[in-house]
């Protein structure tokens, strides 16, 4: 095939409740929006019911659910009439076992134990005795009584829970064996929830026991889990026109070698189709260079382009309320180490003693090579020490393998850091070095790495993120709390080196994983510009309905505002998730009852207080312009910018949700249709909450890179001149014949009187532009700011072909 990219994505999460058959009675809109492919959620068979896909329980099916082999052919067969393509999600790290009985791999596991013929397909320690099922109550003993034993004898049962019964172990029944005495025969041991975090003996998905890992860095498991896709991708390589551009691979960290999956895949689906990784890269990382990929998912993307909407002269006033409100003063840094701390200390226990393990059977054991002799040492040092170094990393995790030293820098700084902290363990911290450094291939260096994302992610994301609560737009997937915004410069520089090292990298403003979508972002980076006026309005609204805790309150209040209008009950699902991810006052696993039904009660005892809800509409009809603005510059930019954009679902209109499951609600579609057909006759509808303005800005620029993909080449700063000058972002691109302009700090802006005489010289000095939005032509080779964003707070210019 011939290597074909889209100038688009859209993003449509799959489930029972959105199948092909929606997707195909939707792809001529899309196709009218200007969207080049549609970015589809895990399309294999996942768990009943599952609204994302990720929980894949057979690799060998398409999806029933969602439709089936055949209305996938029609939904392929329906893109190729429009011209679309398809980007397809995969998941090679795990599978789902939640429900064992619906995932036939797992279920022969379990019936046969090791001598399974899926047994080498999953990363299980056999030598740890009985597959450890962490699925009973917490009373274990008492849960096991409730244990029982299907008629036929075939299965136990706890519950809703099924569980197989291997062969010859149910015989005996009739003369009173019992469930209980069955279950003790088994290849697998059922047990309470509680012991998954220190006592697992599989590798899983994060924390999360319900998804098994899959050994895929061997040559059968990646043929099993990959032949349906690969076959897909074959049959889609005879049709007249190919219909699957490629595909974006989930979690690539958690793999024993990345790299080396990277390749193999490049092999497999040939050069010309687009490869993409699910990478979270910390400011100033880059995916390594030796992997075949054409970039990432986009979240370093997502984090420059709205933090270049931060004010950053907000930061000391924020700081320091967060500061009085909590009673604490701590970096974001600090929360950072404490979150991934807690993870190795209570999470993910399992994990770290298998990697003390496979460290005191392998380069351990050789004092020469690690310079510890480990005859002396405990298994807590040992177990100590191994926390220290994961939760040293500067970033997600290194690529150190036996054929690339891609990484090296990151475990040096990991085992400095692990160092200071615990100088006590100081020699042997450098004996697990030396081992990971002089043997990157051995168990205990791949389990390492595997791990410190683990171990970041739950750490940082899913602990530090809902803890350090100054100001949440920047607490997102791929953001750096600490870094209050991105200035002009380091915005410039960031998308310049996007295009120059991954021209077709995906970019993002949301996904199906942000902690609130990219309009509460827009509108709750407004408060760095009214940092004063929060802080009041915050103290006095904590007072009248506080909460159990102190950090939340800071969190909660912004979602409030920043998703404005929103129930009481999606609310009360956000801070419940909220509250126990930052597990200060609950958590999911020592939930505290009165703390959760606080916080459950919580919302809706806001929204009956009428007073406090007048108060509440008011600051935010203050700021909501303001926030539109702030939505339709970083929609331009994403659009313009380099990279191919992703638009996640129903955002081409303002969409105020907060993280999964309530971004992946139904999208009125329809709603969507109505207005971009008045804006095809000719509408330009104001800036207001319809969001109809978002959509007329979204289709401009999604149709331009799809009709004039040229225009979308190169990347050229363009500063704007006059004393309002810091308030524009702009860049050009396609050799001069495009320009992207912007407003920043709006309310600045508008505090300061307007734009004056600022100017926006344009490239070459040319005058024959059209800006796309406004549908107005501009004759000046510098026009004036407030000439040119005098309709709308965003421009697209371009210059005829």
């Amino acid at each position: 095939m011939t290597r074909r990219l889209p100038g688009s994505t859209y993003r449509l999460q799959f489930s029972a409740d959105r199948t092909f058959a929606d997707a195909r009675a939707i792809t001529g809109y899309l196709d009218r929006l200007g969207i080049g492919a549609l970015y589809a959620s895990p399309l294999l068979a996942s768990g009943t019911g599952s609204n994302h896909g990720y929980d894949v329980v057979d690799p060998t099916r398409i999806s029933a659910e969602r439709g089936g082999p055949d209305e996938l052919a029609a939904l392929l067969a329906t893109l190729r009439e429009h011209g679309l393509t398809l980007l397809l999600d995969i998941v090679p790290n795990h599978v789902g076992v939640a429900r064992p009985a619906e995932n036939p791999w797992w279920w022969d596991v379990l019936t046969h134990g090791e001598a399974s013929r899926w047994a080498g397909h999953f990363d299980i320690d056999w030598g740890a005795g009985p597959l450890l099922l962490p699925v009973l109550d917490a009373d274990e003993s008492d849960a096991l009584l409730k244990l029982t034993l299907s008629t036929d004898g075939t299965e136990l049962e706890y519950y809703e829970h099924r569980f197989p019964v291997a062969p010859g172990t149910g015989e005996g029944t009739a003369d009173g064996l019992t469930a209980q005495q069955v279950h003790e025969r088994q290849h697998y041991r059922l047990v309470s929830w509680r012991r998954g975090a220190a006592e697992l003996t599989y590798r899983r998905f994060f924390d999360v026991s319900d998804l098994a890992a899959v050994r895929v860095e061997d040559p059968e498991v990646f043929a099993d889990t990959h032949r349906v896709v690969l076959d897909l991708l074959a049959s889609d390589d005879r049709a007249t026109e190919s219909a699957v551009v490629g595909l974006r691979v989930d979690h690539p960290d958690g793999l024993s070698d990345p790299g080396a999956y990277a390749r193999r895949l490049r092999e497999a689906i040939g050069p010309d189709r687009w490869l993409l990784v699910e990478k979270i890269l910390h400011p100033g990382e880059d995916v390594p260079a030796s992997w075949p990929v054409d970039g990432t998912s986009g979240y370093e993307a997502l984090r420059e382009v709205c933090g270049v909407f931060v004010d950053p002269d907000g930061a000391g006033l924020l700081t320091q309320f967060a500061a009085e409100h909590t009673g604490e003063k701590r970096s974001a840094h600090a929360v950072a180490d404490d979150g991934r701390h807690l993870v190795v200390g209570e999470i993910l226990v399992a994990e770290v003693r298998r990697i003390a393990d496979a460290f005191r059977a392998g380069p351990g054991a050789d004092a020469t090579l690690t310079g510890v002799d480990l005859t002396g040492v405990s298994a807590q040092d040992l177990h100590d020490a191994v926390g220290e170094l994961l939760c040293g990393f500067p970033v997600y995790r290194s690529y150190l393998t036996p054929d690339a030293p891609e990484g090296r820098d990151s475990a040096d700084v990991a085992v400095s850091v692990a160092r200071t902290r615990r100088p006590d363990l100081g020699a042997l911290l450098s004996g697990l070095h030396a081992a990971l450094v002089a043997d990157p291939g051995s168990e205990y260096a791949v389990r390492l790495q595997q791990t410190s994302g683990m171990v970041t992610a739950k750490g940082v994301e899913d602990t530090a993120f809902y803890r350090y609560n100054r100001l949440v737009a920047l607490n997102e997937v791929g953001g750096d709390p600490d870094r209050f915004g991105v200035s002009p410069a380091e915005f410039h520089t960031g998308l310049a080196h996007r295009e120059a090292a991954w021209p077709h990298t995906m970019t993002t403003l949301s996904t199906h994983d942000t902690k609130r979508s990219e309009d509460v972002r827009a509108r709750l980076a407004v408060l760095a510009e009214r940092p004063g006026e929060w802080a009041s309005l915050l103290r006095r609204w904590a007072v009248r309905h506080p909460l159990p805790d102190r950090s939340l309150e800071l969190l909660a209040w912004q979602s409030l505002v920043g998703a404005w209008p929103i129930s009481a009950e999606r609310l009360a699902g956000y801070l419940g998730k909220a509250a126990k991810e930052a597990k200060l006052v609950t958590s999911h696993v020592d939930a505290v009852a009165e703390v959760d039904e606080a916080i459950a009660a919580w919302p809706a005892e806001v929204l009956a207080d009428a007073e406090l809800v007048a108060e509440i509409e008011a600051f935010v009809s203050r700021i909501a312009g303001l926030g539109w603005s702030n939505s339709l510059g970083q929609k331009l930019l994403q659009l313009a910018g380099p990279g191919i954009p992703d638009v996640y679902q129903g955002t081409e209109l303002f969409e105020y949700s907060l993280v999964d499951p309530d971004n992946r609600r139904p999208v009125d579609i329809g709603e969507r249709e109505r207005l971009l057909s008045a804006l095809d006759e000719g509408a330009l509808p104001p800036v207001d909450a319809e969001g109809a303005a978002k959509l007329l800005v979204t289709a401009a620029g999604l149709r331009l890179r799809r009709f004039r993909p040229e225009l979308f080449t190169g990347y050229t700063p363009l500063p704007a001149q006059g004393p309002a000058a810091a308030h524009a972002v702009a860049f050009s691109r396609g050799g001069g014949s495009l320009v992207a302009v912007a407003t920043r700090l709006p309310d600045g802006l508008a505090e300061r009187g307007g734009w004056g005489d600022t100017a926006l010289p344009l490239p070459g000095g040319a005058t024959d532009w059209h800006d796309m939005i406004a549908n107005e032509p501009v004759a000046s080779p510098a026009p004036k700011l407030g000439d040119l964003l005098a309709r709308y707070p965003v421009a697209l210019l371009v210059r005829p072909a």
